[in-house]
């Protein structure tokens, strides 16, 4: 009787490919509901690790800055060879001269929170105490945790597989990849951060052009699906979820089918980082072939690549460590200056004026209560809900929170950490993507309420 054996070899390489891609789709994104609501394994570690660390945190936030900033001021000057010898060290603390004043600034405002130093314009709780006390200790561990696991989703063929698969949808539609499919999904039930720590890893490893990261990080990682329920619980109208997270989805999408089809995402060209051209879609299918069984293979071929765990892991406490000395320190900078200027001017209430005619003519109403509050959202997502739930108009109110989470680009986090990465945004384009976000779907929006209320 004949006995079917198994090459060892394939085997084992469809074991690297199965165990650690299923571990990455339940870290990232398998819902976990909890007594407080939906959240994800990765936001759970990240709480509990806050919690072991308790106030200490703080103390360790503003030392991982102000470690970056001396480190990066020591690098610039003086290139010492214990640094500029290392890749690690090299990668972390080698950087421009306005970034290396970003990474200063960043260190200097963080003391002055943590202990309440100097002009109360900086460490009051509504501009670099709300960074630095709200916002921080959750980017420090999620930004370390999420790099250290990062490469169960990108270095094991997952990607490969369920890029394949997408690409049908992704390709025509959007223009992207199909692994840009599980940025959205990442982002979508966990944190928009994390989606543009993926985006960031994938342009730096060629798997997307600058204009595709662009369009990722700037279309896709959109905030999660817990803290859409918060923004909403804050104006009052939890119990309208569904058609809120509708609005969202629906305006989102047609958003990212335009936008990117004009400046400045369609200015960005389709070249890697290094400057190359794509020489062949790993995504399209050959004829014969079903989705599913060639995005198989090239999952296994990716997964055949891997040469050691211990590499993998070490890639994995790199892109932590990046993210941690090199994208908190800007959080914290450009947060703190962009609360500042919408708590202390009367500039995003005059920025808004303008959209008072086109509220009008949405038929919203308390159009300029509400015009104040469409562009603050820029600095800190949160702020127009703030500002929302004194509104009387529940439709107002519906509107508002919505557009905040659409708008998507918020300097005190996500905004922040694109300009932190190597993704090719910097701040003028971030603003225009802004601006024509809000532009796009505010109508859509303001359509989704007037068939609610």
């Amino acid at each position: 009787m004949q006995t079917l054996t198994i090459k060892p070899s394939l085997s084992r390489t469809t074991m690297l490919f199965a165990i650690p891609s299923l571990l990455g789709i339940m870290f990232f994104m398998m819902p976990v509901i909890t007594e407080s609501g939906m959240t994800f394994p990765l936001a759970l570690m990240a709480k509990t690790a806050k919690s072991l660390l308790g106030d200490h945190i703080f103390s360790l936030a503003t030392g991982v800055m102000c470690i970056s900033a001396v480190f990066s001021l020591l690098t610039t000057l003086f290139r010492p060879d214990w640094i500029t010898g290392s890749s690690l060290l090299s990668a972390l603390f080698q950087t421009t001269p306005v970034w290396l004043m970003v990474r200063i600034a960043g260190a200097g405002f963080a003391v002055m929170a943590q202990y309440k130093l100097g002009s109360e314009m900086v460490w009051s709780s509504n501009t670099g105490g709300l960074v630095f006390f709200d916002l921080l200790p959750s980017l420090l561990v999620t930004f370390f945790l999420a790099g250290l696991l990062l490469p169960l989703l990108l270095d094991f063929g997952l990607l490969e597989l369920l890029g394949t698969l997408m690409s049908k949808v992704m390709r025509p539609v959007f223009r992207l990849p199909g692994r840009a499919a599980i940025d959205c999904i990442s982002s979508w039930l966990g944190d928009g951060t994390v989606g543009i720590m993926l985006t960031s890893s994938q342009y730096e490893n060629k798997k997307y052009t600058t204009r595709e990261a662009a369009v990722v990080a700037t279309m896709f990682s959109i905030v999660g699906i817990s803290f859409s329920l918060v923004v909403l619980t804050q104006v009052g109208l939890q119990d309208h979820f569904l058609p809120f997270y509708f609005a969202i989805c629906l305006s989102g999408v047609i958003a990212a089918i335009l936008l990117q089809r004009i400046p400045p995402l369609s200015n960005k060209k389709d070249l890697f980082i290094d400057g190359t051209a794509r020489e062949h879609d790993d995504e399209l299918i050959p004829e014969g072939r079903s989705a599913l069984s060639y995005g198989y293979e090239l999952a296994l071929e990716r997964a055949a690549k891997v040469d050691s765990l211990k590499s993998v892991a070490a890639q994995g406490v790199k892109s932590g460590l990046g993210m941690v000395f090199g994208v908190l320190p800007v959080v914290m900078a450009i947060g703190t200056v962009g609360l500042i200027v919408a708590e202390y001017t009367s500039l995003f209430s005059l920025l808004g004026a303008p959209f008072i005619p086109l509220l009008k003519l949405l038929q919203l109403p308390e159009a300029k209560a509400a015009s104040e509050a469409v562009l603050v959202g820029f600095t800190d997502m949160f702020v127009p809900s703030i500002l929302a739930a004194s509104i009387n108009s529940e439709i107002t109110r519906f509107v508002i929170a919505a557009l905040s989470v659409t708008q998507l680009i918020f300097m005190s986090e996500t905004g922040a950490v694109i300009l932190g990465s190597k993704i090719p945004l910097n701040l003028l384009e971030l603003l225009a993507i802004f601006l024509l976000r809000t532009l796009v779907t505010l109508p859509i929006i303001v359509l989704v309420g007037h068939l609610v209320f």
